[in-house]
């Protein structure tokens, strides 16, 4: 990694530079986290049926939603209030969840919550610091969960350093933030909405064999609630990036 930027403390807090949504961010933080280049991420331009048919390589198993605060908020704020407090920990828990105690850091914990979940953590490479991280995060709970996020210089170095190779100039970590990013995880079936800014863990539904979160089903589950406040509040500003993984087939129109 590059020489980046340390992350700074804000009104008390650890404060990081906010990360794009842009696929190549994302690939770079991926690369610092010593994760597997079979896993691929694709900007949605469109969620028309033919264009995500001809255009995105298939099944998508996961997304990163990078939204407005004010849609986000038209989406989730009569959601949040219901979620129960998260306190589970151990090997059998339905997902690995993490809440997020660092500034700024949403994108990061977009893309860890996909590496914890995705396909048994199957692109995480075994004996890497990120591995080790897992390992030990399993077996806590969510309070002693997000100290472990909190202190870990290795994370903050990978976040610092694709953070600050975004497209645009980067912000400083005390510059306001006024957006939020979602992770949405397809495993065994079950599509779970994963946000360490919530109070758990949220499951959307499930899906049927052959349906991934591209499908109309899988966009109904995931990403409709914000595209639906974007629409009726008039609001332009969000992302969508696809998460594809070593199965992914892309389309013959390609």
């Amino acid at each position: 990694m590059s020489t980046a930027p340390s992350a700074e403390i804000v009104d008390g807090c650890k404060t990081f530079i906010p990360l794009e949504n842009n696929p190549d961010i994302l690939e770079i933080l991926c690369r610092n986290l010593s994760i597997s280049p079979d896993l691929a991420f694709h900007d949605v331009l469109s969620l028309s049926p033919e264009f995500v048919r001809e255009w995105y390589p298939r099944p998508c198993h996961a997304l990163i939603l990078l939204a407005h605060t004010p849609i986000y908020n038209a989406a989730r704020s009569a959601i949040e209030p219901t979620i129960p407090e998260y306190n589970s920990s151990g090997p059998n828990e339905p997902v690995l969840w993490m809440r997020q105690t660092i500034g700024h850091a949403c994108g990061l914990m977009a893309l860890l919550h996909i590496l914890f979940n995705l396909e048994g953590r199957r692109y995480v490479t075994p004996g890497s610091e990120l591995d080790n991280l897992i390992q030990q995060a399993i077996q806590l709970g969510p309070t002693e969960r997000a100290q472990l996020l909190y202190d870990s210089k290795f994370l903050e170095e990978a976040h610092m350093d694709a953070a600050s190779r975004g497209s645009s100039t980067a912000p400083s970590p005390r510059d306001e933030n006024n957006h939020h990013f979602v992770a949405f995880v397809q495993e065994d079936g079950q599509v779970w909405e994963l946000n360490g800014g919530m109070n758990g863990p949220l499951l959307r539904g499930t899906l049927c064999q052959g349906e991934d979160l591209l499908s109309e089903k899988g966009l109904s589950l995931t990403v409709k609630d914000f595209l639906t406040a974007a629409e009726q509040g008039g609001h332009g500003e969000m992302s969508i990036v696809a998460v594809t993984g070593a199965d992914a087939v892309a389309p013959r129109s390609s």
